[in-house]
C-alpha cells in the first residue's frame, strides 16, 4: 500500500448543469482522502464548496494503493476510474453528472486521447463519449448501465408524503413521480428539512427524486425533476437520479423504454432508457477553475 498525503494541493473546479465537484488529479493514488478532509473541501464556507469530490487515478493504482478491493467488471487496470465522494466525505458507487465532468477533465488535459473511452467506477464500468469540448465546456454522453426499477416505498419531505419507485442506478433512489405537480409548484416546495425516508427499504440511504408527470414534447416527452441527494442534501442536478426519475416516469406510462427530456434547477439533459438493459445520459459539463490550496488551509 502507497502512503498517503494528508490533502490535494492542486484542484479543478467543474460542474455538470450546476452539480458542482472539485477535481483532483492523483496518478499515484497517494491522497488519503479522510471523510473529514472532503468534508472540509466541500465546505462552502470554510473550503473550495462543492457537492462531492472526483479524484482521477488509474483503476490498477488505486487496487494497489488499497483504495480499491479489485478491478469492477469491464473495467481494465488501465482505465480512468472515478474515484467519486460526496460532499460529506462518503463514498458514493456513482455520479452520473460527475461521470461528465472527469470525462470532459480528462480529454482537456491530455489524460484521455480520443472521444470515446472507459470511466471505471465503483458501479463498474461507463463508456463515454464526447461529441464536442472546448477548455471550458463539452458535450458528452454516458452509458449509465441498466436502471432496475424494484419496490414502491415513500418519503417524506416538509410534512407531505410522496409514494414513489425504487431504482438502482448503481446506486438507490425513490423517484417519485407525482400526479397534478406543475413545475412552478415543484420549484415552490420546501426541500431545506431533507427527506425521511424507509430505512428498511433503503438501509444504506437513498437519492430522493420528485419528478413532475411527464408530457409530450414533440417526438420526446419532457418533465422536471429535484432531488435529495444522501450525504449532500438538495443539489441542483443528479445523473443518476436523472435516469432514475426517466425510468419511473416512462414506467408510469407503462411503458420500458422511452426517451425523456429533464429539466432541473441547473439545466437540462436528455435520457433514454432502453428497457431495464441500459440507459444513456447526455448533457453539458463546464470547467470553470483551477487552483491550489494553501498549506494549513483546513487547520
Amino acid at each position: 500500500m502507497t502512503s498517503a498525503a494528508a490533502f490535494p494541493r492542486d484542484f479543478w473546479k467543474g460542474h455538470g448543469t450546476q452539480n458542482d465537484f472539485i477535481i483532483v488529479d492523483d496518478p499515484g493514488a497517494l491522497l488519503a482522502l479522510e471523510p473529514a478532509t472532503v468534508a472540509a473541501l466541500c465546505d462552502r464556507q470554510r473550503g473550495i464548496g462543492a457537492d462531492g469530490l472526483l479524484r482521477v487515478a488509474r483503476a490498477g493504482t488505486l487496487v494497489d494503493a488499497g483504495v480499491l478491493n479489485g478491478l469492477g467488471e469491464g473495467i481494465a487496470a488501465d482505465d480512468l476510474f472515478m474515484d467519486y465522494r460526496n460532499a460529506d466525505g462518503s463514498i458514493a458507487e456513482m455520479c452520473g453528472n460527475g461521470v461528465r465532468v472527469f470525462a470532459h477533465f480528462c480529454r482537456v488535459v491530455g489524460l484521455a486521447d480520443t472521444d470515446e473511452f472507459v470511466v471505471g467506477s465503483r458501479a463498474g464500468a461507463r463508456p463515454v463519449r464526447i461529441h464536442e469540448f472546448t477548455p471550458t465546456s463539452a458535450d458528452v454522453s454516458v452509458q449509465m448501465g441498466p436502471a432496475r426499477r424494484g419496490v414502491t416505498s415513500a418519503a417524506t419531505i416538509d410534512g407531505h408524503v410522496y409514494r414513489g419507485l425504487a431504482v438502482d442506478v448503481g446506486n438507490p433512489h425513490l423517484a417519485c413521480v407525482v400526479a397534478g405537480l406543475s413545475h412552478k409548484e415543484l420549484a415552490a416546495l420546501d426541500f431545506t428539512g431533507g427527506a425521511d425516508f424507509d430505512a428498511s427499504v433503503f438501509p444504506e440511504g437513498v437519492n430522493v427524486e420528485l419528478v413532475t408527470e411527464p408530457v409530450s414534447d414533440g417526438a420526446v416527452l419532457s418533465a422536471s425533476m429535484r432531488v435529495i441527494e444522501r450525504g449532500v442534501g438538495e443539489t441542483r442536478s443528479c445523473g443518476t437520479g436523472l435516469v432514475a426519475a426517466a425510468s419511473a416516469a416512462l414506467a408510469s406510462r407503462d411503458r420500458e423504454s422511452g426517451q425523456l427530456r429533464l429539466t432541473v434547477p441547473g439545466g437540462r439533459v436528455e435520457v433514454e432508457i432502453d428497457g431495464v438493459t441500459g440507459s444513456t445520459l447526455r448533457g453539458p459539463s463546464r470547467l470553470v477553475a483551477r487552483g491550489e490550496l494553501f498549506d494549513g488551509a483546513l487547520a
